[in-house]
């Protein structure tokens, strides 16, 4: 089988690419960064840049002659008030969390056509399923590529194509480092401080990115997918459901409490 990640060089994409690899499976890796490791191919691309993408597929068919899968997993946190945030801001966040993973999408399609099958996950957030405070950003740029997939969904499905959003919730992984932090200003420094210092103790107690390459590789087992698959501890896996049944009012008090807001 024929992989290509994105985002490869640390966390996420860094675990799926080895376990692939190691797997024997014929791994290629974009990512900004090189990344060291004997079991994957480094392709140095910047997925916001069309033309890099394109080179990077035409590389990789210089050796395969198919893809099997693409994991779009490469993408950015950003943390602050909606209001303290720029327009700069906003945008570079959604040309690299959903432009850049549209261009990803484009570049494997014609040769998943000819071969009149493939596969792709676009890595999302169960945060995109909600409007999280100070992540509001982040989880509108979540739940555009969600729209994205399902729509995607129908209009390559007749070359026996199969696209599907996996949704994670907090994994352990350096994303509290790399993620954009906004200015945020003085009337929301105080409860900022305090929402920030709990997600990334959500971050430390994550999930293991090992363990979301497990599951991704017992997708790849299935027959046929759904639109949407969610992956994390059930605490917020169980917000999801929860969003579609309860009263909006009751669901923000919950979610008040889970972030410690009134506290």
């Amino acid at each position: 089988m024929t992989v290509i990640i994105t985002g490869s060089s640390t966390g996420i994409g860094f675990a799926l690419a080895e376990f692939f690899g190691k797997k024997g499976h014929r791994v290629f890796g974009l990512s900004r960064k090189n990344a060291d490791s004997k079991f994957f191919t480094t392709i140095p691309t910047d997925i916001t840049d069309r033309f890099q993408v394109q080179n990077a597929v035409s590389e990789i068919l210089k050796t395969e002659k198919r893809i099997d899968l693409l994991i779009n997993n490469a993408g950015m946190g950003m943390v602050g008030s909606v209001e303290d945030s720029s327009q700069e801001e906003i945008l570079s966040l959604f040309n690299l969390n959903v432009v850049g993973a549209v261009q990803m999408m484009s570049a494997v399609l014609p040769m998943m056509r000819e071969q009149r099958s493939g596969r792709i996950i676009n890595i999302s957030s169960i945060g995109s399923e909600m409007g999280l405070p100070f992540r509001g950003f982040y989880s509108a740029s979540k739940s555009a590529l969600d729209k994205v997939t399902e729509a995607i969904r129908y209009e390559v499905s007749p070359w026996n194509i199969e696209v599907c959003a996996l949704h994670l919730g907090d994994i352990r992984t350096n994303i509290a480092e790399n993620r954009v932090q906004t200015a945020v200003s003085q009337p929301y420094q105080r409860i900022f401080e305090k929402i920030h210092q709990v997600m990334n103790s959500h971050v430390d107690q994550g999930t293991e990115p090992s363990e979301v390459a497990a599951y991704i590789e017992k997708l790849l087992a299935k027959k046929s997918w759904k639109a949407h698959y969610y992956f994390g501890k059930f605490g917020q896996k169980i917000g999801v459901p929860l969003k579609w049944i309860l009263p909006q009012n009751l669901y923000e008090h919950l979610m008040r409490k889970y972030s410690k807001l009134d506290e």
